[in-house]
């Protein structure tokens, strides 16, 4: 009856103590599983760093990014998925682009400061419209975007392509 009693007892606290030393799970097991739910989209990034996903690049539609967002926030592990990401234009471009000053020159010269001391990346009025062009990786992609978010200059599209 002891033995009963003692081995009961043990179950009890080896069940207790499986549950309550939850494994966590590594920025780099993120990182894998994040990557392999990402390569769907061959022009879509993530980085994870501290359990949150840092989704860059372009997709085709705003359905597919969404869908890409939701998929990283049900891996089990991903605290938050923060959207770096752009929707490509529905409307192919024309083979010549004509560049237009609508944009206030003060304006794009503000966003060329934000980003001069990133390399690979162009700022451009496309069509009337400031656009940011080139080629950076998706740390830089993050800092360009918080720079120039941050400077509230109104509409930006960021056409540049994130490399891994």
């Amino acid at each position: 009856m002891k033995k009963t009693i003692a081995m009961a007892a043990l179950a009890v606290a080896i069940s207790l103590g499986s549950v309550s030393c939850k494994k966590k799970v590594s920025d780099a097991d993120l990182q894998t599983q994040a990557t392999t739910v990402v390569t769907s989209n061959p022009g879509a990034s993530v980085e994870v760093k501290e359990g949150v996903a840092h989704l860059s690049g372009t997709f085709e539609t705003q359905e597919a990014k969404d869908a890409m967002i939701k998929q990283l926030k049900a891996i089990n592990g991903i605290k938050d998925v923060h959207d770096m990401a752009t929707v490509a234009p529905a409307t192919t471009m024309p083979a010549s682009v004509e560049t237009q000053s609508a944009v206030d020159p003060a304006v794009q010269q503000k966003v060329q400061d934000a980003v001069k001391d990133i390399p690979g990346i162009q700022v451009e009025v496309v069509n009337g419209e400031l656009t940011l062009t080139g080629s950076i990786s998706s740390s830089d992609a993050r800092k360009v975007k918080e720079s120039v978010d941050a400077l509230k200059v109104g509409k930006v599209n960021y056409n540049y392509t994130v490399k891994k």
